[in-house]
């Protein structure tokens, strides 16, 4: 694709278009985590879905939430090995699931785990870099993406996550251990097909 204003060559988005949201399919979904065994349920159903090997999720909640918790169980759901680390201070961790059972035989899925929380301007996703890894093919993880503003590209799935009672002092570092032993509420939009594919195959 050719930018219109400037004459350079931009890498299409991979992903899908945004959904009509008619109303014989479910966009939506709501539950709770009871506990970290319900977070890695929900997990290991995503894990599952085909879908999600070419999918954009965007993960929404407050510090401490549980967002990362919930990437590092299904990055392991998806066949990932080793330490998995916060992306908070490099503001991408890449990683590479060789053993993903969705995967065709020898054939590795790649996954990106972003976390925005630093930008102090949404333009920085555009001076990173990160239009490219957006085009390439593989699984997406973003937290903080509205700190990105319009520069996001079309995001398939929404996971917001919330602790069931207000924690009474959130932290205030975002790598910070997160809390795990309380209940969560969570609440799932699909925004596009691949969205939807995704919430179908929640428990």
């Amino acid at each position: 694709m050719i930018s219109i204003k400037t004459g350079v060559h931009v890498p299409t988005i991979v992903g899908t278009q945004p959904t009509s949201g008619g109303p014989e399919r479910a966009s939506t979904w709501s539950g709770t985590w009871a506990d970290e065994a319900g977070t890695v349920a929900f997990a290991r159903a995503l894990a599952a879905c085909p879908a999600v090997t070419h999918a954009t999720l965007a993960l929404q909640g407050d510090l401490g939430a549980g967002k990362t918790t919930f990437v590092r169980h299904l990055l392991r759901a998806l066949g990932v090995r080793g330490r998995i680390k916060s992306p908070t201070y490099a503001v991408v961790e890449p990683h590479s699931a060789t053993d993903c059972p969705i995967m065709p035989a020898g054939e590795p899925l790649a996954i990106w785990h972003f976390d925005f929380y630093r930008f102090n301007d949404p333009r920085e996703w555009e001076d990173a870099g990160f239009r490219e890894l957006f085009a390439a093919p593989g699984l997406k993880l973003v937290e903080w993406p509205e700190r990105a503003g319009d520069h996001m590209p079309v995001v398939d799935l929404s996971i917001d996550i919330q602790p069931e009672g207000a924690l009474a002092q959130p932290p205030s570092d975002p790598d910070m251990t997160e809390h795990t032993e309380e209940a969560r509420r969570v609440k799932v939009k699909a925004l596009t097909p691949t969205g939807h594919q995704l919430l179908e195959a929640l428990p």
